[in-house]
């Protein structure tokens, strides 16, 4: 069982599930309103706290696609066994006060029974204890860093640990280059996730015998890098890692090659994704990092999943929109099987939400991501993997993760 941290009284009296007005199945930041007449259609309100501003809208513009195309798909297909979902948008910007702020909102305002978020690892290490104390289910589509689950009862995620995924890019690069022998390590020392994920990196590297030739340290809202990747190449490494975000990541990778570091290169989870194609341009050709979703994964869903994102945004779906996709599913899976056993518009809004994690936790899920369950204390159950390497066309203009064999 968790370690249950110390509750605090949110919510002071009974209050029945918040049966919104049913308009557009478009996600809002609007809050929900109870319907004046009993014969209009109604709505399970679900938060949806990421960053949607600063550095990190970058990633979670990509979670936001996910669930949108989420909300559409399952109240396509009857919602919740007839009563279509609502999805209520909170930007978490890039900090942990924009998290927490976004948290209490939808938990005190938007009376949400389960929210998905935050982007961040840092965030959902000061946001979560918020929706652990008032009791209110919490899906992390994007925490990776060590202890996210054992924050609480009623945190869980649906993206693997990193210690998990990473190490898989460190074998993809010695398969390429067996010839390797040192390696430059960077992180952002400012970031919960970077962190939690370089002590993977560094270990990896001494497990395969590999020489850890140098760690640089900077900070995500860095732009210049020209000392700590001067440092680095310096020391001659045959490969370099580096654990940070999308717009620092993609900058770091530009300026090592400016500089003529010509040896591979493995970017972590932060740098997953095409927003760094603009950034590093054709200098991100090569980039290898390891993957949680594969557009080609079999399976009925994802193929809809994959044909309603590529018909929108005319490229492959990446991991941030597949696990916020993936996230919004384990709610309406769950909120279905709890529905077949108490009727969620009779339940009181905090029975609701106290149900509605347990449900989660004892459930399997069919997803595009494969099949997934959770153990216990909230942590994901996934089986399969993968690594991608970065693809741009020499002009720089476009790019694309290409799966390796």
């Amino acid at each position: 069982m968790k370690k249950i941290l110390s509750h605090q009284s949110i919510l002071t009296s009974a209050c029945v599930l918040l049966i919104t007005a049913c308009g557009s199945n478009t996600a809002n930041n609007s809050t929900s309103e109870t319907p004046s007449s009993s014969n209009q259609s109604t709505t399970i309100p679900i938060g949806i706290a990421i960053a949607q501003t600063s550095n990190v809208a970058l990633l979670g513009q990509e979670q936001v696609a996910g669930v949108k195309i989420a909300e559409k798909y399952f109240n396509d297909k009857g919602g919740i066994n007839g009563t279509p979902i609502k999805l209520v948008l909170q930007d978490t910007a890039g900090d942990e006060a924009g998290a927490i702020n976004a948290f209490q909102t939808l938990i005190n305002r938007d009376k949400v029974v389960g929210i998905v978020g935050p982007t961040l690892s840092q965030q959902a290490f000061s946001a979560d204890p918020v929706a652990e104390r008032a009791k209110v289910p919490v899906i992390g589509p994007s925490n990776t860093a060590k202890g996210i689950p054992e924050i609480g009862d009623y945190v869980a995620r649906v993206s693997v640990p990193v210690s998990v995924v990473a190490p898989n890019a460190v074998k993809a690069a010695l398969k390429q280059n067996p010839n390797i022998k040192k390696v430059a390590v960077f992180f952002a020392q400012n970031d919960a996730f970077s962190k939690s994920e370089t002590e993977i990196f560094q270990k990896t590297v001494k497990d395969q015998g590999l020489e850890l030739v140098t760690v640089q340290k900077f900070q995500t809202t860095d732009t210049d890098f020209q000392s700590q990747a001067t440092n680095a190449i310096n020391l001659k490494p045959d490969l370099v890692i580096i654990s940070g975000l999308a717009a620092d990541g993609g900058n770091l990778v530009r300026q090592l090659r400016e500089l003529g570091y010509k040896g591979l290169i493995i970017g972590g989870n932060g740098l997953n994704t095409s927003n760094i194609f603009p950034v590093c341009k054709a200098l991100c050709d090569g980039v290898l990092i390891a993957q949680a979703y594969s557009p080609e994964h079999p399976g009925e869903i994802n193929a809809a999943f994959r044909k309603a994102y590529i018909d929108q945004f005319k490229k492959e779906p990446p991991q941030f929109s597949a696990q916020a996709f993936t996230a919004v599913q384990v709610y309406v899976d769950a909120l279905k099987e709890l529905d077949k056993k108490s009727k969620v518009a009779q339940l009181q809004l905090p029975q609701l939400r106290t149900e509605l994690n347990k449900q989660i936790l004892a459930g399997k899920y069919n997803t595009i991501l494969g099949e997934i369950s959770f153990t216990p204390v909230g942590e994901v159950v996934q089986k399969d993997f993968y690594v991608a390497q970065i693809k741009m066309e020499k002009d720089g203009s476009q790019g694309k993760f290409a799966f390796l064999k």
